[in-house]
């Protein structure tokens, strides 16, 4: 197992899980994989079909004298010590070698209390609180109500349990009527002093008339001694930020060394000295508070007493996610990861001198405004600005949104560099990795090529690749698209005559994972091994899946179409939640939210029981839903793969059979359509005529060739493989062609963005031996005529209400569809560019 760190490495004890992929063939059991089972706790994640290993889950612990190690034995520590979890009728309790935790099942305090080993007491009442703000216009003015909510438990089980990693699952409710839910994972690491948190709120109040106001965890710890040896400090972008409880400074003692050691946040020996007797008059503030804003601005304020004003503290605007509170003889220190990009955040810390001090962490700040989820406008506006359906389906209920915090606990006041390192990792947590080499020698992560530089035209192709990926991540920062209901989407299409993207113009605002640039960057990282892509991905894997998609309701199991509000398309389509957008993502980091996540989409087909994809065009015949080859029945056939892979539940490879073989039977086959009838109930897909409503190039804009691709390993089924081809080898014909093979049925009229095809139109050339489909191919992706890529890629500084770099042409569709197909053509028709690209 060659491994690397992914960008950061192990600074100090940390625990660390990850997946690995393995060739076919290779390990039957996870007992024969060549890893110290003792120091790694290991699991399976997916298997190929003939049973052996494809994917695996590692969890180990790790610190600083592992910095250079490129092994899983070598990263891993050893210790004798083993994480236990116990569980009784009222809790579990989980002992990590340093702390042992007890987590109710019942009730408001989620985590009862967190000890030592002495039996102190370091953490206590932790629990999840919000509250609900509401309005009424009445004749004096409009009178604003809140009512505070707080955790109530419904469940709790055990979800990972093991030697080295634990993970306890709590679902429950912030309300009494289930409108706000909420499920937490608690996750801990053997010999680890650190509680790692994945909170995930789901949305289910229709009123809409009530908004959350805040939404945040807390706990109760008991500090002693002395004021001047309490402590707030604060992690920025430069440094680390001290504001003792009580200052030392006063008037005869405004500078002393004693002083410059309270600062630096070091124990003071507090005795009757003249210079602590001159400052036990000065105030002392209690509370103190840290929100961001923005992705620039953090705001930072303190107080003496909830009677008494805040003071902000000033200059002091770049807070990046992490606050330390405690004593002399430590304290903890909470961490939010994206603190910035998912704003507003927020911490505060409240009673700091008395003997019970409260500590919260904000996923969203009770100092922002109230969440409001309701719908941009009261109508919809399909002809104008590209909505989908004129049906007002724009609902938030079902959608959730997922953060990830941490929490370390210090049995001593810790260092500059301690804070600065904890803060590092809640940003960046340490993950391991393999190289690309290896990710392509497996073909366990899809269909993509190993960047080649070896000509002048591959050299040009692999830098506009590049140059489109860094162009995104540049576009992020400068068009801020930040916050916590957006972090990680990307924008539809630009404007160029206003230089912006039309955030405001209807379906082509927030992308919604519209043409799956999702597979553009998973591909991207893996051909590259880019740290910087995958957090690129990753924030967009975490948006897409909670935010775009649903949960629970009406439309649980689909997501909703690119749209100024996420939730705000009437068209609501499997494509949004299909299972290879986000399994990747799973696989390398073993995250047991994704895989809750994936599990949820498993039988998504009876969502289109409820809501019938093409009910525009169709009335339903014999009570039965439709179907479009793609992207319905591609995202159908994700989903069941993943599940199969992930359990080898041979009714879902089934399914897949069972549907694959109603489209065999056609007369067009994968050509056919696209439009079927389905019953969900049989997972048969029901040929009704070729050439009618549905569109041939939306069969294959949303990841039905990759899906495809994957299932042609999955089945080794020489007739799919043969209808795969085929599929790309008709986009290709002539009109006359295209009469021909479908007995007048289909014309050029029905295909339309070529481009789209080129990639299908490499794979035909290599299964059929055929340079000219080969050459077609690549004209297409190079002819910007074609392609709608004018190449170089080339940003331009564009003057309007500011300077900005801009692509005029650019829209997100274009570029991950062009990525995705120049992807498939270096792969199957690379011996042809050469020649193409110089003529």
């Amino acid at each position: 197992m060659k491994l690397q760190w992914l960008d950061l490495r192990p600074t100090k004890l940390e625990g660390v899980t990850f997946g690995y992929p393995w060739v076919k063939g290779m390990y039957k059991t996870i007992s024969e994989l060549p890893i110290n089972q003792q120091a790694v706790q290991s699991w399976p994640l997916a298997y190929w079909p003939d049973g052996s290993i494809k994917w695996s889950g590692h969890a180990f612990v790790t610190d600083a004298s592992k910095q250079d190690a490129n092994t899983l034995n070598d990263m891993a520590v050893f210790s004798h010590n083993k994480l236990v979890v116990e569980e009784n009728s009222s809790s579990v309790k989980i002992d990590t070698g340093n702390l042992v935790i007890s987590i109710a099942k019942q009730g408001e305090d989620i985590i009862q209390w967190i000890k030592d080993y002495n039996g102190r007491i370091l953490l206590s009442q932790g629990r999840l609180v919000s509250s609900l703000e509401s309005t009424e216009e009445t004749s004096k003015g409009v009178l604003t109500k809140r009512k505070p909510l707080i955790s109530k438990i419904k469940n709790t089980i055990i979800e990972k349990s093991g030697p080295i990693q634990a993970t306890i699952k709590i679902d429950g409710a912030l309300d009494e009527d289930d409108r706000f839910l909420f499920t937490l994972r608690l996750i801990f690491y053997k010999d680890s002093k650190q509680v790692k948190m994945v909170h995930t709120f789901l949305y289910n109040d229709e009123s809409l008339e009530e908004q959350i106001k805040g939404l945040g965890f807390q706990f109760h710890r008991q500090l002693s001694g002395s004021s001047f040896n309490r402590h707030v400090r604060i992690t920025t972008t430069e440094g680390v930020y001290n504001e003792p409880a009580q200052l030392l400074a006063s008037r005869r003692f405004r500078q002393s060394e004693l002083y410059n050691k309270q600062l630096r946040g070091e124990a003071l020996d507090v005795d009757n000295q003249e210079i602590y007797q001159e400052a036990f008059g000065n105030a002392i503030w209690q509370d103190f508070m840290v929100t961001q804003q923005a992705i620039d601005r953090s705001f930072v304020q303190k107080r003496t007493d909830k009677t008494c004003s805040w003071k902000q503290i000033p200059t002091l605007k770049n807070a990046d996610g992490v606050i330390y509170a405690g004593d002399d003889h430590g304290g903890i220190a909470l961490g939010i990861k994206d603190f910035k990009e998912k704003y507003p955040t927020g911490f505060q810390v409240e009673q700091i001198n008395e003997s019970n001090t409260t500590y919260s962490l904000w996923f969203y700040s009770p100092e922002a405004k109230a969440m409001d989820l309701r719908h941009y406008s009261k109508e919809t506006h399909v002809e104008s600005a590209y909505e989908g359906f004129p049906e007002m389906r724009a609902t938030p209920v079902g959608v959730a949104n997922t953060s990830e915090a941490y929490l370390e606990l210090f049995d001593e006041p810790p260092s500059d560099q301690a804070l600065t390192e904890f803060s590092n990792y809640v940003e960046r947590p340490t993950l391991v990795v393999t190289n690309p080499e290896y990710y392509y020698k497996t073909k366990a992560t899809g269909t993509w090529p190993l960047v080649d530089t070896s000509s002048h035209a591959k050299e040009f192709i692999e830098k506009a690749l590049d140059d489109l990926v860094r162009f995104y991540q540049a576009e992020i920062k400068q068009r801020e698209w930040y916050g916590y209901w957006h972090y990680g989407d990307v924008m539809h299409s630009y404007d160029h005559a206003r230089k912006q993207w039309f955030y405001d113009l209807g379906g082509y605002a927030w992308q919604n994972t519209e043409l799956v640039p999702n597979l553009w960057l998973w591909y991207s990282f893996f051909r590259t091994g880019d740290a910087s892509i995958f957090r690129m991905v990753e924030a967009m894997t975490r948006h897409n899946s909670e935010v775009d998609r649903y949960h629970l309701g009406e439309f649980e199991g689909l997501g909703s179409r690119h749209n100024v509000s996420h939730w705000g398309c009437g068209c609501k389509e499997l494509r949004i939640s299909m299972a290879c957008l986000y399994k990747y993502y799973y696989y390398l980091t073993a995250d047991e939210r994704m895989l809750e996540l994936l599990d949820e989409v498993k039988d998504a087909d009876q969502a289109l029981d409820r809501l019938d994809p093409m009910r525009e065009f169709y009335q339903r015949e014999d009570k039965l839903t439709h179907a479009r080859v793609g992207p319905d029945w591609a995202s159908l056939t994700s989903n069941w793969m993943s599940y199969y892979e992930r359990t080898r539940n041979q009714v879902y490879l089934d399914k897949i059979k069972q549907s694959l073989n109603d489209i065999k039977k056609t007369p067009h086959r994968l050509l056919s359509g696209p439009t079927y009838q389905y019953d969900p109930k049989r997972s048969k897909m029901i040929y009704m005529d070729t050439g009618n409503e549905g569109g041939y190039h939306m069969i294959i804009a949303f990841g039905a060739p990759q899906v495809w691709l994957e299932l042609v390993d999955l089945l080794d089924d020489q007739t799919f493989k043969n209808m795969v081809a085929e599929f790309g080898r008709v986009y290709a014909m002539t009109n006359e062609e295209k009469q021909k093979f479908s007995g007048g049925k289909l014309t050029n009229n029905h295909f339309h963005w070529p481009m789209f095809a080129s990639g299908l139109m490499a794979y035909s050339a290599k299964y059929d031996h055929d340079l000219t489909l080969a050459k077609t191919a690549w004209k297409h992706l190079l002819d910007q005529k074609v392609s709608g890529v004018p190449l170089p890629i080339s940003p331009v500084e564009g003057t309007s209400y500011r300077t900005l770099l801009e692509i005029p042409w650019i829209t997100t569709n274009v570029v991950a569809q062009w990525s995705l197909n120049i992807f498939l053509a270096l792969s199957y028709a690379s011996e042809v560019l050469d020649e193409v690209f110089t003529n």
